[in-house]
């Protein structure tokens, strides 16, 4: 992964959404879903580009339910940027980068 892509859980998100100094955009995904395997590298580049002004955080769905919930996830992949810890942008399904970027405020 980028280095500006971390993995989140329901344990750290907190620490690592909530409280960042940067945008962060959280990827809810799933190891079976083929459009979020998509999504994957485009995120990894846009993490890379804007290295430092934004993070990347993955959240699998399968393994924290209750955080997909929590944020009414209902399809795969689900892109939420969040700004000092609130939801200021969402996209839902794959895009081609340059759509993600501009749909996400980046």
């Amino acid at each position: 992964m980028a280095d500006h892509v971390v993995v989140v859980s329901q344990e750290n998100f907190g620490s690592v959404v909530e409280n960042a100094d940067v945008p962060v955009v959280v990827d809810f995904w799933a190891s079976w879903c083929v459009p979020c395997r998509m999504v994957t590298p485009l995120l990894e580049e846009i993490a890379q580009e804007q290295s430092g002004g934004v993070l990347v955080a993955k959240v699998n769905v399968d393994e924290n339910s209750a955080l997909a919930e929590r944020y009414g996830v209902r399809s795969i992949p689900t892109l939420i940027r969040f700004d000092h810890g609130q939801e200021t942008n969402r996209v839902v399904g794959a895009l081609p980068k340059a759509q993600l970027s501009q749909r996400l405020g980046l």
